[in-house]
């Protein structure tokens, strides 16, 4: 009989920027064996969305590893040394990297790292009482054995239910590269959303709204297109503090507070606002542009027509309680995404804890296995972490944290006070 490999001291599954993160600040450790499990054969971080000019909300020291280590080998500006663009960057004298600039930096960090198994999709993870291992099967017939996960599998596009089983050939705004040649040779085109992807769609369909005459439509549910609150004090919430604080709060509280922070972490730049303004100005001058933002305006019910191949979608201005429909050729969702449990957690899910609503009930540390050491979470947990769970920039201070439980001493120092203000009496 074959004897089984030694177990690994954790298994990532899912290779997104935080679990990157985690392989290059755990790479020079000796005491910790990992190894991280991706489905794609290489590293990609939303290239449907990578429009020229579009950058990322985060400064470059929210980069994999600057805040928990900034002597690493995989930071930023190390990559742009090794590319020989750091004195372009530092001429340019802007701290937020492009969008393009930043996958590619994570592909040039994931190179480096002989953690990574790209091209391996996990499809069950089951736990042995008598081992207190976890067994991670992969459809190429992997497995692989520890006593701890992280898991890293992203959150995947929301599709309203208004929406769902639709025909046609609507799209995800995390396509829309793929799909805009063929979006732009309709009559009429519909964007349903009002974040910053939103936003970066619909400037750019503007901005060639003369070459192809289409009529171009934004809707959004919000009352208005609100922008990115990025001011100094609201940004001392991405702290070790706020999560302390936000955490102890009851979950009814935690769950109204979600509700009320989204604008802190998914409203639009205030300079793209600004240009699409100026932009929509510009295109006025000969005449009234073809198009229509409708604001307050919530996505109830769609169909699709095929012999007219255009849709028509059901619409309540909310303020005014009045229904009304909109005709379009074609669609993009810019919904956003949102977290599902992963299939492959089904015969663990007895060791796993949920809250009232069924949502993960991940703790301080990030665990959210019954031992409270065993499975931790990346992202997804705005609930019980705020507006820290999908923030780049505490990216590295979560797997500074993980790595600590992990090895049950600090490797990488984590900060326990930054700001001045107090959130707890």
């Amino acid at each position: 009989m074959t004897a089984l490999p030694d177990p690994h001291d954790f298994i990532g599954i899912g290779l997104g920027p935080f679990n990157l993160g985690l392989a290059c600040l755990t790479e020079p450790i000796e005491e910790l064996n990992g190894v991280f499990l991706e489905s794609k054969p290489d590293f990609e971080w939303h290239a449907g969305m990578f429009l020229e000019g579009a950058h990322l909300q985060t400064p470059f020291m929210s980069d994999l590893v600057t805040m928990a280590d900034p002597t690493s080998p995989y930071s930023f500006l190390n990559y742009l040394k090794e590319r020989g663009r750091l004195y372009s960057f530092y001429i340019r004298e802007n701290f937020y990297p492009l969008r393009t600039e930043y996958n590619d930096y994570c592909r040039w960090a994931a190179g480096k790292l002989s953690s990574i198994r790209f091209g391996e999709t996990v499809e069950t993870v089951t736990y042995d009482e008598g081992t207190g291992l976890y067994t991670v099967r992969t459809a190429s017939g992997g497995e692989f054995r520890s006593r701890h996960l992280v898991l890293g599998t992203g959150t995947p596009p929301h599709i309203p239910e208004a929406c769902q089983g639709l025909g046609g050939d609507f799209i995800h705004n995390s396509r829309y590269l793929d799909g805009k040649a063929e979006l732009q040779k309709k009559k009429s085109i519909t964007l349903v959303g009002s974040g910053q992807s939103a936003a970066e769609i619909y400037y750019d369909l503007l901005s060639e709204i003369d070459t192809y005459g289409y009529r171009l439509n934004w809707v959004t549910r919000s009352p208005r297109f609100f922008p990115l609150e990025y001011t100094k004090l609201t940004l001392e919430m991405t702290s070790p503090e706020y999560i302390d604080y936000f955490h102890a709060l009851p979950e009814e509280t935690r769950y109204r507070l979600e509700t009320g922070q989204k604008g802190l972490f998914k409203g639009i730049d205030g300079e793209l606002i600004d240009a699409i303004f100026d932009l929509l100005y510009q295109k006025n001058l000969p005449g009234p542009v073809p198009t229509r933002l409708l604001t307050n305006s919530a996505l109830v019910s769609a169909r699709y027509d095929e012999e007219g191949g255009a849709y028509s979608l059901g619409l309540r201005q909310e303020e005014q309680g009045k229904e009304y429909e909109l005709t379009t050729e074609g669609l993009i969702l810019a919904t956003g995404y949102r977290y599902e449990a992963p299939a492959f957690l089904a015969p663990i899910s007895g060791r796993l804890r949920h809250d009232s609503r069924g949502r993960f009930d991940v703790a301080r540390n990030y665990s959210i296995d019954t031992t409270g050491r065993g499975v931790f979470l990346q992202n997804a947990s705005v609930h019980t972490h705020s507006i820290t769970s999908p923030d780049l920039g505490m990216g590295a201070y979560r797997n500074a944290y993980i790595i600590g439980e992990l090895l049950g001493r600090e490797v990488y120092p984590v900060e326990k006070s930054i700001a001045f203000q107090e959130f707890a009496v």
